[in-house]
């Protein structure tokens, strides 16, 4: 049963909305039965457990508990000694595998969910259950054959029995002498055994016994006499099975009634996910942020020492597309607050916000306001709030208001908030002003942090001059006669009565006599008023003018760096691609000075020939030198922080805000060494660091290889000769190790093995390879090696 101050706030709509975010029945029954915590540390725990799931579900969107149960029924059914059906088995499996599934994901290493992990470490997945009942059930709750040696073998005579009857009954009714006497040539069944129908005319003909009569007359069911021990047999196998199924089943259910209690515990844990992974969804739904819950300060003659800050709260049953977000900001000389305002202004729904999102923040719900909310834990909140005129209590709206009140008038203390709608109202408003002012003193002087919504003039006066209230307007626009929902803390609301009365149409004479009969210092204080908001709403468009600006400039600023980001990606592609070509221009004039050198030892030429040759091969190798120099002047590729991410990188990890290194690439996710702890990721969280080009030093000496551009992870030997084939591998492994690649896969086939051989014992000698390996069945085999290189 809900509290009624609750019901006043909504928050059991709020409630009915979170069960829709649950995936099964107990976590659904879990979100109906949540309720505002009041110890701080319960509801900061609360709130990180939200948090952590919001996280959790980022980082695992596909994250679900669609195959659990609420089986705690059929627990209690196991314990009193009943015998479950296949299909309640079979939802046990299921709760327990999901179970399983969710533990080894939250608990795993590395995970930084500490309170979702110790939710989850309070499941009991139950290993032999669950491979107990998938050994004996198939997946449309059959009892299979292997579920016991007894039932096989009765299943396996059932079966031989069968096409006996099958047979005996097919010869009766295909023979020539006895095709006449059947309505039809077909086998069929009645009172469980196999029958063949016979034309009433001929009853007789065939000898057997008479199992049922078409509706007719015309057909009778007969079981020939030549079957009936046929059918005795296969009936009494029939019943075996059904005996050994029913005590295969019981067998089951005495293994769940011995493992009741680790189930329970485990669905009540899969609830208290389910709550928090619902709660995560709302959240994200809500683009909510986590408030903080701080600690109540020293109370103090002026003050409770309460906290509200809400920024840009929104009510969360309000369509978000419409509502007016409001600032509810209390000072530190301010826990009582007078709101004034026309009627349809917002008021009601100010108390609603403060009092809804208050009881959400207590249940570890997310809020729909501004990051940096902060609240103080309530241990008690009491709304008087709409109409609440009773008929049948013979009460009037002023009698039904006191007498909520009074339900909790002595209850209120510091540690309350308390939400007054239209104090007073129903009654003269004289008696009902004073009323409301010695009612609001009375919650002032016992430290209540209240809000009171209230049209009495004799109210904005109280606030004004008492030490810990303060006024607060709903804002209204005289133009269009309409209010802004907008919340101002600090100012009474106007009387827009004469504006409104001009709007209208109501002759000026009429309006200048009714602005004379208002007292000279009302009229002053109205336009002083006047002159405030007016005050107020430029210095709130410099400020929409300034935030816009700041967005502005921040938007071109992003466009800027965008810009700058392509045209420094495309500067290094336009050098790496100059790169590439220098390097094939220096393998080039390498080809040519060999070619010169060779013709230079071999050649018998004349001495003035030989001179030409040596001449234009210095002229070579000095043109060599020269591109040389240029090339290793350029920048490398690998300098791009937009390159893909590979192991041994140094990367920036968003969602934990620490650097890290990448331990292994699969797919879209990664594993990062962050600390001493690792933990995969999505590759969209990463961003590289410019640390991340990998440096090799030697052992002897600080000697750094420069990262090149990747050779590849594979290289094909097939067809070279060994001297060609170690040649190639060698200048791939040196390209892969400065590339920063972790291993090389070597195809050299399989042929004699005289080339895997010889690979092999290279690369166990090579200082660059850390380990070598046969590739695996789907990686080639035995024609495949695989070398891990040095890191």
């Amino acid at each position: 049963m809900y509290d009624k101050h609750l019901v006043t706030l909504e928050f059991p709509k709020v409630l009915e909305i979170l069960a829709k975010y649950t995936s099964f029945s107990a976590g659904r029954e879990m979100a109906l039965a949540l309720r505002p915590a009041i110890e701080s540390q319960e509801i900061r725990e609360r709130l990180e457990t939200t948090s952590e799931a919001r996280a959790f579900l980022e980082a695992r969107p596909t994250t679900s508990l669609g195959g659990a149960h609420d089986v705690r029924p059929q627990l209690h059914a196991a314990l009193r000694g009943a015998i479950l059906p296949p299909l309640e088995l079979l939802d046990i499996r299921d709760t327990l595998a999901t179970a399983r599934t969710l533990h080894r994901t939250v608990t795993q290493p590395g995970a930084r969910f500490p309170h979702l992990a110790g939710i989850a470490g309070r499941i009991r997945p139950c290993p032999d259950l669950i491979g107990e009942i998938e050994r004996c059930l198939d997946e449309r709750g059959n009892v299979r054959d292997e579920a016991s040696p007894e039932l096989a073998r009765i299943r396996r005579e059932e079966r031989i029995a069968y096409e006996r009857i099958q047979d005996r009954l097919q010869s009766i009714i295909s023979s020539p002498h006895t095709g006449a006497f059947l309505q039809e040539p077909i086998i069929t069944m009645r009172e469980g055994r196999y029958v063949i129908p016979l034309k009433a005319d001929f009853k007789g003909r065939i000898r057997g016994i008479v199992h049922d009569v078409s509706a007719s007359g015309a057909t009778i069911f007969i079981e020939p006499l030549s079957v009936v021990e046929l059918n005795n047999a296969w009936r009494e196998l029939r019943l075996r099975e059904e005996q050994e199924v029913e005590r295969i089943l019981a067998t089951l259910s005495r293994l769940v009634a011995a493992h009741a209690s680790d189930i329970e515990q485990s669905v009540e844990a899969l609830a208290r996910l389910d709550l928090a992974f619902a709660s995560a969804r709302y959240a994200e739904a809500l683009q909510a942020t986590v408030p903080e819950i701080v600690p109540w300060r020293k109370s103090s003659e002026t003050h409770s020492g309460s906290t509200i800050h809400l920024e840009e709260a929104r009510h969360p049953l309000l369509d978000p597309e419409r509502v007016v977000p409001i600032d509810v900001v209390l000072d530190e000389e301010t826990y009582v607050v007078v709101i004034t305002g026309p009627n349809t202004g917002g008021k009601t729904v100010t108390l609603k916000t403060v009092g809804l999102l208050t009881l959400m923040a207590q249940a570890g719900l997310h809020l729909p306001v501004r990051a940096g909310a902060r609240l103080s834990p309530f241990e008690a909140v009491y709304a008087d709030i709409g109409d609440e005129q009773s008929i049948e209590q013979n009460l009037s709206t002023f009698s039904s208001h006191l007498t909520n009140i009074l339900s909790f008038l002595e209850q209120a203390n510091e540690r309350s908030l308390v939400l007054l709608d239209e104090l007073g109202a129903g009654t003269d408003p004289a008696e009902g002003s004073a009323l409301a002012r010695a009612l609001l003193d009375h919650f002032r002087t016992r430290g209540v942090t209240t809000f009171v919504a209230t049209h009495y003039p004799e109210l904005k006066a109280y606030a004004q001059l008492t030490p810990g209230v303060r006024n607060a307007c709903v804002e209204f626009d005289p133009q269009t006669l309409s209010p802004t929902y907008k919340l101002t803390i600090g100012l009474p609301g106007r009387s827009n009565a004469f504006a409104i009365a001009r709007r209208l149409g109501l002759p000026e004479a009429i309006v200048t006599a009714a602005r004379r009969m208002v007292s000279p210092e009302m009229l002053r204080t109205e336009d002083l008023l006047a002159d405030i908001h007016n005050l107020r709403l430029q210095a709130a468009r410099a400020r929409d003018a300034a935030l816009a600006s700041q967005a502005e400039a921040e938007r071109l600023a992003r466009e800027l760096r965008a810009r700058l980001g392509a045209i420094e990606q495309e500067r290094l592609q336009i050098l790496e691609q100059a790169r590439a070509e220098a390097a094939a221009e220096l393998e080039k004039l390498r080809t040519e000075i060999r070619a010169l050198r060779r013709r230079l030892q071999f050649a018998a030429a004349p001495q003035e020939e030989l001179a030409a040759v040596e001449q234009a091969a210095a002229a070579l190798a000095e043109e060599f030198a020269d591109v040389s120099a240029v090339t290793l002047a350029l920048p490398f590729a690998d300098e791009v922080l937009c390159r893909p991410i590979r192991p041994g990188d140094h990367v920036w990890v968003r969602p934990l805000r620490a650097a890290g290194e990448v331990l292994e690439v699969r797919g879209k996710e990664a594993e990062v060494l962050v600390g001493p702890a690792r933990t995969r990721v999505n590759l969209d969280v990463l961003e590289l660091c410019p640390s991340a080009s990998p440096k090799r030093e030697a052992e002897g000496g600080a000697v750094r290889f420069t990262p090149t551009a990747s050779p590849g992870i594979r290289l094909d030997l097939r067809g070279c000769t060994v001297d060609e084939a170690l040649e190639r591998l060698d200048h791939h492994l040196d390209a892969a190790l400065r590339a920063g690649l972790p291993w090389v896969h070597i195809i050299h086939g399989k042929g004699t093995g005289a080339l895997r051989q010889a690979v092999r014992r290279f690369l166990s000698e090579h200082p660059a390879v850390h380990s070598c390996e046969p590739g695996g069945d789907r990686e080639g085999g035995e024609g495949v090696t695989i070398a891990r290189l040095v890191t």
